[in-house]
């Protein structure tokens, strides 16, 4: 799969998810145009994509396509915690 089908795939789920497990009385949806790509790298027949959106939820999502079965994972996690550390 190519970078740019990769990516609009991603999108795409990211966004269904988003919708189907957003606050419903929040009356927000969002496109996929909304989410963003926070990081992505391809790998030979890989991708992977790590992807945010502009809700205010902590969520984000990593997607890897695994060229050599022809198969999508997308995992989803919560930010639980941003603890800063002085060095």
């Amino acid at each position: 799969m190519d970078n740019q089908k990769f990516i609009e795939k991603c999108k795409q789920l990211v966004a269904k998810y988003a919708n189907e497990n957003i606050d419903k009385t929040d009356g927000t949806s969002i496109a996929p145009d909304d989410v963003f790509v926070v990081w992505s790298v391809k790998a030979l027949q890989n991708n992977k994509a790590l992807l945010s959106t502009p809700l205010i939820d902590g969520m984000y999502y990593e997607v890897t396509y695994n060229g050599d079965k022809k198969e999508l994972y997308f995992d989803a996690y919560k930010k639980w915690k941003n603890i800063k550390y002085d060095l």
